[in-house]
């Protein structure tokens, strides 16, 4: 049974623009708070709160060396929502091929040998 509280918070996390591109910075590895705020034009404070949000989401996982702070991608996070998708994509999957079984797939029809078409055709009046 899936904790939808848990995949709440991983959607959430993950439906904000500059959070996704935080998860794909980390997946390329670990990054300081300021390596990752760098290419965003935002405060320090405000790229902090969306690594909150992200860590509080289980997406991401932070810890504190010294003065530096260094975010790493949590893997385990996401499998709230793989195991969503999974879910869903088996349902979908149940449902057409219930819908191949009901269809079937139709036999070809034959085509006809050097029939003459019986299109007819309208002489043109000059």
């Amino acid at each position: 049974m899936l904790n939808n509280a848990a995949l709440d918070r991983v959607f959430h996390a993950l439906a904000e623009p500059t959070r996704r591109a935080i998860v794909e910075r980390l997946s390329a590895g670990p990054s300081s708070v300021s390596d990752l705020a760098r290419p965003f034009e935002m405060t320090l404070a405000a790229v902090v709160q969306h690594l909150q949000v992200l860590e509080a989401s289980g997406v991401i996982r932070t810890e504190k060396v010294g003065r530096i702070r260094t975010c790493h991608i949590e893997p385990a996070g996401l499998n709230v929502a793989q195991q969503w998708f999974a879910e869903r994509r088996a349902l979908w999957e149940r449902r057409f091929g219930r819908l191949d079984a009901i269809l079937g797939e139709p036999e070809p029809s034959p085509k006809p040998k050097n029939k003459r078409s019986s299109r007819r055709t309208v002489p043109e009046h000059a």
